[in-house]
């Protein structure tokens, strides 16, 4: 079959490194890199240090609001679809290159394969709950990292055919989880002794697009132990230049702001981090699998299983809360919660089974 994998951002970019692979061993794939993600440390590097494909095709279409954004894309994708002609679309996750990408081939009667559906944090305040909703009812499979995420989708009563594989992310973390582990150069360059700095990331519209809640973020990073270590997405540095505030980070001593990393960089010093302190729901989920504390500063999240396994805390922006929980003490267990590292391969072969409609 003729695939079409419509990817756009930094976590898009690690699942596709897993699956790209093996889906060329079967069929022929067409990369369509949407430029959601058009900086250089969020998306290039990841082709290069991941050794996925170039992209066959590449739309350009990074900055605006998520409707603008949504809106340019699928004025790109619709004639790609028409020229081309697929036999099906892939799509992974949460984003507007997701929803884009579904809704484009979902209209030219073409099959849609969601990876890591059933996801839910029910907010839906956030725009990438409404992304997956909305892609899991115009998928026609549904490849679930869980079986919570399984769950989810019956009791939705979506239309698509529902598998459950395991994350396609862990089959990336397990395979470069040695060399980062081994890698003690990373924090080193930072000057950090392994297990005794946080590694913090922040960029969900909901803390940085709202002044105040951008104040409160600040707030609390600024009761945070150091020494800290703290990647900076375009998007927040942004924000916080334009409110003020990016003077007051820099002012604290043992707090270090960084460019974007790497994969292969960042998985290393999350590896070596006391703690990971993030909003992001990627790197909850690259916490749990590297087997360090999270800390999470938003009020639900979609990778309830790490919660529920004591190794993630929801703390919204309460700075008490997010001390208290970097000082609990760690569970003993930490059960495989997404899979063997082979979710490739089995959603390879569900994808073998599709049929397009004639």
């Amino acid at each position: 079959m003729k695939i079409l994998t419509i990817v756009g951002n930094r976590p898009q970019f690690i699942k596709a490194a897993a699956v790209s692979g093996p889906l060329r061993e079967r069929h022929e794939e067409i990369l369509v890199h949407t430029g959601q993600h058009y900086d250089d440390s969020l998306s290039r590097v990841f082709f290069s240090e991941l050794g996925l494909a170039r992209p066959d095709r590449e739309l350009g279409i990074g900055g605006g609001t998520n409707t603008s954004q949504t809106a340019r894309m699928l004025s790109a994708l619709e004639p790609l679809l028409d020229e081309l002609s697929p036999d099906a679309a892939l799509v992974y996750g949460d984003t507007n290159s997701t929803l884009a990408g579904a809704l484009a081939a979902a209209q030219a009667r073409v099959p849609v394969v969601h990876v890591e559906a059933g996801m839910r944090s029910f907010d839906r305040t956030m725009p990438e709950e409404l992304n997956r909703v909305l892609s899991d009812h115009l998928a026609a499979l549904l490849l679930c990292p869980s079986q919570t995420a399984a769950t989810n989708l019956h009791n939705e009563s979506v239309d698509g055919r529902v598998e459950v594989v395991g994350d396609v992310m862990v089959d990336v973390a397990l395979r470069w989880a040695p060399a980062a582990r081994d890698d003690l150069a990373s924090p080193a360059a930072y000057d950090v002794e392994p297990g005794a700095y946080l590694l913090l990331t922040v960029h969900r519209a909901g803390n940085v697009d709202d002044p105040a809640r951008l104040g409160m973020l600040v707030k609390l990073i600024r009761t945070l132990p150091v020494p800290i270590i703290f990647p900076l997405h375009p998007r927040t540095s942004v924000r916080l230049q334009d409110a003020g505030l990016l003077e007051q980070l820099e002012a604290i001593d043992g707090l270090q702001l960084t460019e974007p990393l790497g994969y292969v960089e960042f998985s290393s010093l999350v590896h070596h981090a006391r703690a990971v302190v993030t909003d992001s729901g990627g790197v909850q989920k690259e916490a749990y699998l590297a087997g360090v504390p999270c800390v999470t500063l938003r009020v639900s999240t979609e990778w309830v299983e790490t919660v529920e396994a004591g190794w993630n805390t929801l703390v919204d922006l309460d700075a008490p809360l997010a001390l208290a929980a970097l000082d609990r003490a760690l569970p003993a267990a930490r059960p495989p919660l997404y899979g063997d590292g082979h979710a490739a391969q089995r959603c390879v072969q569900a994808i073998d089974a599709l049929e397009r409609p004639s």
